[in-house]
């Protein structure tokens, strides 16, 4: 499994060449690429447990065994960093605004196994069924409602600060539009350091948390630099907690997409088609990180998409960058004194770059829409995704005999529906036509 051979002289990757999963340069430079991935993914990992109330290091102690994990079940062949998924942030706002912690893990962790389900299916069955189920107007419309749904959090919290909020939303949108490459990758980190900075400034650091009554600097100043994460047990007794389930399990229809969408560009990339075939280990993978972060309380996992921009543009997809990366995320969760530093940042700051990852994750089903080359002068797909988002957006809930649904879940069964119902009466419309017999003229 770690039989890397060394690609050229292990120093330099020639024009139009690769560094192939199987391959790996020398090791100080593989090793500052890991670094590097984590770093590129620390901003999207670090911002899901900010946002949830989620402890930062264990979230981070999971994502680094998340990867490991990964690279071991799909033998070493797929390179990928699991962090935090954004798709979880609206199903534990949820959650976690009307019962304990512990409720919304144990939604993480029955997102978990389902996906792990999903994937041996694959694994046994194929990718094309995914397809068929979830065709492009159907997964963009899933991802577009989930980040969409969110806005009306990032409102929330930048009211509580409207100046740190604009300063972190403008540099965010600034570091994306006026870096390339690494600075750019990681925007939405610089853009939560600025605000940050600022806020501190402002006197943001002096002023006692409402609950603890103790100022975010004396909290990171107490907080040990060596310590244990800080470990949570999900509550299925919980009262709520199936009714929370039913708000995480839209979540697997996007992780699937994630998943999926991540091999078929590491394929494409190295042009090594035979990738495609590890589609149902990697799920699998995800799927059992998911549940093992859930069972200790970190928040889900899955591929990111930093990991493809990384990749391309330093053209390295050893997977030996990868095994790196996941000790390095493992090292860092052992710092309380981190997660101290993360839980001070001010609502404002949250506020701002929340404006803007929220709207990014409905433009990624927008994207999904566009790369699909969605056919919206048909009125099936007109519908599929204009009143999936709507639903989404505006908050849509449901009651039925004590489970309440909200506008995820009731976006994604209308998205659902409305496409294969749609087409099955199309279908059966013109199959009728076609039946009906041609009588002669008069």
């Amino acid at each position: 499994m770690f039989g890397w051979t060394l690609h050229g002289d292990g120093r330099d990757v020639a024009p139009g060449e690769v560094v192939a999963p199987g391959e790996r340069l020398r090791w100080p430079a593989t090793a500052a690429m890991g670094v590097q991935h984590v770093v590129a993914m620390f901003g999207a990992t670090f911002l899901v447990p900010t946002l949830t109330g989620f402890p930062v290091p264990t979230t981070l102690l999971f994502s680094g065994i998340g990867t490991l994990l990964f690279l071991v079940i799909t033998r070493n062949r797929m390179p990928s960093y699991l962090g935090s998924s954004f798709a979880f942030i609206a199903p534990i706002t949820a959650a976690t605004a009307t019962g304990a912690i512990g409720s919304a893990l144990a939604g993480i962790v029955a997102v978990g196994l389902l996906l792990t389900v999903v994937g041996i299916v694959v694994q046994v069955a194929g990718v094309r069924w995914v397809d068929t189920l979830m065709p492009p107007v159907v997964a963009g419309a899933i991802v577009a409602l989930i980040g969409f749904n969110l806005a009306p959090t990032a409102w929330g919290n930048f009211q509580a600060d409207p100046a740190a909020a604009t300063i972190t939303l403008a540099a965010t949108i600034l570091g994306a539009v006026l870096f390339r490459g690494f600075l750019g990758r990681v925007s939405i980190f610089l853009g939560v350091a600025v605000g940050y900075v600022c806020a501190i400034a402002a006197g943001a650091f002096d002023v006692p948390n409402s609950v603890t009554g103790i100022t975010p600097a004396q909290a990171i100043a107490d907080a040990a630099w060596v310590g244990l994460p800080e470990f949570h047990a999900p509550d299925f007794a919980e009262p709520g907690t199936w009714s929370t389930l039913a708000m995480f399990l839209p979540v697997v229809l996007v992780l699937v997409a994630e998943n999926v969408g991540h091999i078929r560009g590491v394929a494409t990339m190295t042009n090594d088609p035979s990738l495609n075939a590890h589609t149902g280990r990697a799920l699998i993978a995800d799927g059992l990180s998911t549940t093992l972060a859930g069972a200790a309380g970190g928040s889900g996992t899955t591929t990111y998409g930093e990991n493809i921009g990384v990749m391309a543009a330093t053209r390295v997809y050893s997977t030996a960058v990868y095994w790196v990366a996941g000790f390095a995320a493992i090292l860092l969760a052992f710092s309380p004194k981190i997660g101290a530093v993360f839980n001070s940042i001010p609502p404002g700051v949250l506020g701002g770059v929340t404006t803007a990852l929220y709207g990014l994750i409905g433009i990624i089903g927008i994207k999904i829409w566009v790369d699909g080359r969605v056919d919206f002068s048909r009125p099936v797909n007109q519908y599929t995704g204009a009143v999936s988002l709507v639903i989404g957006i505006a908050g849509f809930s449901l009651q039925i005999e004590g489970f309440e649904f909200g506008g995820i879940v009731l976006g994604t069964v209308a998205a659902l529906v409305i496409y294969h119902l749609g087409n099955f009466i199309a279908r059966a419309r013109r199959t009728g036509a076609d039946d009906r017999p041609v009588l002669p003229a008069p």
